[in-house]
């Protein structure tokens, strides 16, 4: 099975631009502080994003975020999908939940230094306190880190990222998260997301 081609949008980096391929791309935004970065599936769509800035685009598209999608019959629309994405692994670190349906913004987190495992755990925990917050005990919650539910599951965190003055927050974070699910009781299911079978999930940042 061959993969699809992409095309990907370097707004901050190295060398801004347009690249056909990931590995290119990467070269540009790995060890970037503060890179922008997205991927497309034509070029014209890539072209169009390029006219304009990160912020003029994603502004723009945020006023559709609302626009239901297509989505596979099994997947519940009453539900939240998390994501995280990091240039470099380490690197700057980022996370978000978003509808399942709509793909409207829950939440936003970053970016901070630290990996893509500890961004994925850090966007199910973060979730599933906003939902105890709000008394909401059935959205499900999708993500497609087995990593991740692992460690949710087991109210422990096993990363070999150093701890340091780089990585301070993202460590004050996950010691809150554990906390968080060892003081807390939830009935909200988290579910797989499968990636093979349905495409990216919806709350993917578009980076690979």
């Amino acid at each position: 099975m061959t993969n699809k081609q992409k095309y990907y949008v370097v707004w901050q980096g190295k060398s801004p631009g347009i690249y056909d391929n990931w590995q290119n791309c990467e070269a540009q935004v790995k060890g970037f502080n503060g890179a922008k970065y997205k991927s497309f599936k034509t070029l014209g769509e890539a072209n169009d994003a390029f006219k304009n800035s990160y912020k003029d685009y994603f502004q723009y598209n945020k006023k559709y975020s609302s626009l239901e999608l297509s989505l596979p019959p099994e997947v519940l629309k009453n539900s939240i999908c998390v994501d995280a994405a990091c240039s470099g692994n380490p690197g700057m670190m980022e996370y978000q939940g978003v509808e399942t349906g709509t793909k409207k913004q829950i939440f936003h987190y970053g970016p901070i230094w630290g990996t893509n495992n500890l961004g994925e755990f850090l966007a199910i925990v973060f979730l599933l306190a906003i939902l105890k917050k709000a008394n909401d005990v059935t959205t499900r919650i999708y993500t497609d880190s087995a990593v991740a539910m692992k460690w949710v599951k087991t109210k422990q965190v096993k990363s070999k990222l150093m701890k340091n003055a780089k990585t301070k927050e993202v460590w004050a974070l996950v010691e809150w998260a554990i906390a968080w699910l060892n003081d807390n009781m939830y009935t909200n299911k988290i579910l797989k997301w499968e990636t093979e079978k349905w495409g990216e999930i919806p709350a993917d940042f578009g980076r690979k």
